[in-house]
């Protein structure tokens, strides 16, 4: 008989809804005893789930770079009974699991996640900076003690340098047209980058639709965010270093929620496939169901991968 698959409602709350749970937990099969690395803790329920699948015996490392959230996190799960004995949490960029492997003392790990969506925790709180439906600073770092901020990077960024990030990161259609109106005044907070970019597109292409206008607000900010916390290069670095840092046997699966991550994952893992790194990848992208589209419109973007690490 399968086993059933645990459900992370413990650490489910309004502010915390774990994407794909399920579907993670299919592709990642984790059995008692092993060794399981969630390279973005957050909130902590897809590692909840993990840790219940991982009894008895298992353990977990859980990295998030930002150090706000993780001692709530690592909390909320040392309250479910989760001891030292079976669950650790180390501030660090997914970007540095090597390194982190390696301070542990740990060769390879059976199990890797990495969720690279921003939490519910970071995106809903203003003071953040992720998001212009809060007024707040115009910050967007993951980890505040650490960079620059949002408001930083334009004063210190050309208007070609933003034109840039905005295709790269964001497939912006009307890249140089907001990079010009961040580029007009001084921008320190989310309500007034919002206000010139809605403004500004409104009065430079009259024809834009509302819904037009609010998804290159959208993307303007996901492309500054990416930009702040130089976050392909980050994912490059973990994709890199996976077939390392996997055990013979060992899988991977990675969340990401827009296409800029999703090639990056998708071609390393079919490049690693070729090469014989992987014994098998996913033949096609899993999305969520309906349901939970429609339950956490968060999920809707979400993309979920698969690889396993070859014997030899």
């Amino acid at each position: 008989m399968s086993k059933a698959l645990p459900q992370p409602s413990a650490l489910v709350t309004r502010r915390h809804q774990p994407i794909m749970v399920t579907e993670v937990l299919r592709c990642l099969r984790p059995q008692p005893g092993e060794l399981a690395v969630d390279c973005t803790l957050g909130g902590g329920g897809h590692a909840c789930a993990l840790l219940d699948a991982l009894q008895p015996g298992g353990r977990l490392l859980g990295l998030d770079v930002d150090r706000f959230e993780l001692p709530r996190t690592e909390a909320a799960l040392r309250a479910l009974g989760f001891g030292p004995e079976c669950v650790n949490v180390r501030h660090a960029s997914f970007a540095e699991l090597p390194a982190v492997l390696a301070a542990a003392g740990i060769a390879q790990a059976d199990i890797v996640l990495a969720d690279l969506g921003v939490s519910a925790m970071q995106f809903d709180n203003p003071e953040r900076g992720f998001s212009y439906k809060g007024v707040g600073p115009l910050d967007m770092r993951m980890d505040p003690s650490r960079g620059e901020s949002a408001a930083a990077l334009l004063q210190r960024t050309s208007a070609p340098e933003l034109a840039g990030f905005l295709s790269k990161n964001a497939d912006e259609p009307h890249a140089n047209v907001i990079a010009e109106l961040l580029k007009q005044k001084p921008l320190s907070t989310t309500h007034a980058a919002e206000r010139q970019v809605r403004m500004g597109l409104n009065r430079a292409i009259p024809a834009l639709s509302k819904s037009d206008v609010k998804r290159s607000l959208r993307r303007t900010f996901q492309a500054l965010r990416i930009a702040v916390n130089d976050e392909f290069a980050a994912l490059d670095a973990l994709l890199l270093a996976l077939p390392t840092c996997l055990a013979p046997d060992g899988r991977v699966a990675i969340l990401t929620f827009h296409s800029g991550e999703d090639r990056r994952v998708k071609k390393a893992f079919q490049q690693g496939f070729r090469a014989g790194v992987y014994a098998a990848v996913a033949a096609r992208v899993i999305r969520p169901t309906k349901a939970e589209t429609f339950a956490n419109r968060r999920a809707a973007s979400a993309k979920l991968r698969w690889a396993v690490r070859a014997r030899a």
